[in-house]
């Protein structure tokens, strides 16, 4: 199976609903007492209905993007360049979904970014994310592809005070072939950042990636917590850390950029990833994050195994997530 075939299929839940939807939006025709409105729908020779652009159908299509989690700003704002053109007249299924594609593309396009490197070495990557968005898998999948391209990547393990984190961090960085830093339960995260960011440069590793905890029901001690690690780390190494990643949990929907804004706030965020979109329908609240925010999406993931970290194109998600086929 090809990469946008995979992701189409990761994306089904997604998809379904948005295509479906776009489906029955063509389809459906406005009634009146007497029936179907004359002309509002048509129907070509080869059976493909063709339905008006007039405002009842605008205001299905941003019903729909609502629906599947693009916000109601994004959503107003897609509807409209939608209409843009092609107000009056008659309009396909597949041309609708096409112009949704290219709608969402055109939102993703400037936030698509891989993740930079630079040349300073180690290089720091301190990770965010609340408990439970895919912080620890991310960092697994990350720090395989790293070492797959030649990197030489430690992890340290700063959720210290959640014995399972630790555990589970270890497993997948026994499944990457990467070592894993840990201290005792309770430690001061920014200690161990500090050793684990001093062994990594005795050891001329090119890459640390550091887990965080991310408890916002305390989120004056999180916050606390996550700005010492960073004095601690500038101590070593003044432009520490490099990037920020914020992992983000899909199927939290709009609840997602309510983390964003906190976690703007609590650490200079560089930069996202969005995990599980395999398991949800709500795909299309990646669209409002990068419409609202406008900050970097490195990565996308779709699924549990160490390669479903997928670097984020813009173009094959905007097409798989609407249904459309291959351009």
């Amino acid at each position: 199976m090809s990469f946008f075939g995979k992701l189409k299929d990761r994306l089904f839940k997604s998809s379904t609903r948005l295509s479906g939807g776009l489906d029955e939006i063509v389809a459906e025709a406005p009634q009146t007492p007497e029936g179907p409105k004359p002309g509002l729908i048509s129907r070509l020779t080869e059976g493909e209905p063709k339905r008006l652009v007039d405002d009842a159908m605008l205001e299905s299509l941003e019903d729909l993007l609502i629906q599947s989690d693009m916000g109601v700003d994004t959503a107003a704002r897609v509807t409209a360049n939608i209409a843009e053109g092609r107000f009056g007249r008659r309009i396909g299924a597949a041309e609708l979904r096409g112009a949704l594609a290219a709608e969402v593309a055109r939102i993703l396009n400037p936030v698509a970014r891989p993740l930079p490197l630079y040349p300073q070495k180690p290089q720091v990557v301190l990770v965010v994310g609340v408990n439970g968005s895919g912080k620890t898998t991310t960092i697994g999948k990350l720090a395989s592809q790293f070492r797959a391209a030649g990197k030489k990547v430690v992890i340290a393990a700063g959720d210290t005070f959640r014995a399972a984190a630790v555990e589970q961090l270890q497993v997948w960085g026994q499944r990457a072939g990467v070592p894993v830093l840990t201290a005792a339960q309770g430690t001061d995260p920014a200690s161990l950042a500090f050793d684990a960011l001093t062994k990594a440069q005795a050891d001329g590793a090119d890459l640390l990636l550091i887990d965080t905890a991310g408890r916002l029901q305390n989120r004056a001690d999180l916050m606390e917590e996550l700005a010492k690690i960073v004095r601690v780390l500038r101590k070593v190494d003044p432009n520490a850390p490099h990037n920020t990643l914020l992992v983000l949990d899909a199927t939290t929907g709009q609840n997602a950029l309510n983390q964003v804004e906190i976690f703007r706030k609590i650490a200079d965020v560089t930069g996202l990833v969005m995990t599980k979109l395999d398991g949800t329908a709500r795909g299309g609240v990646l669209v409002a994050l990068a419409d609202r925010f406008g900050l970097p999406i490195h990565a996308i993931g779709v699924g549990e195994q160490i390669d479903d970290l997928a670097p984020f194109d813009p173009e094959d998600f905007a097409r798989a997530l609407v249904g459309a086929g291959t351009p």
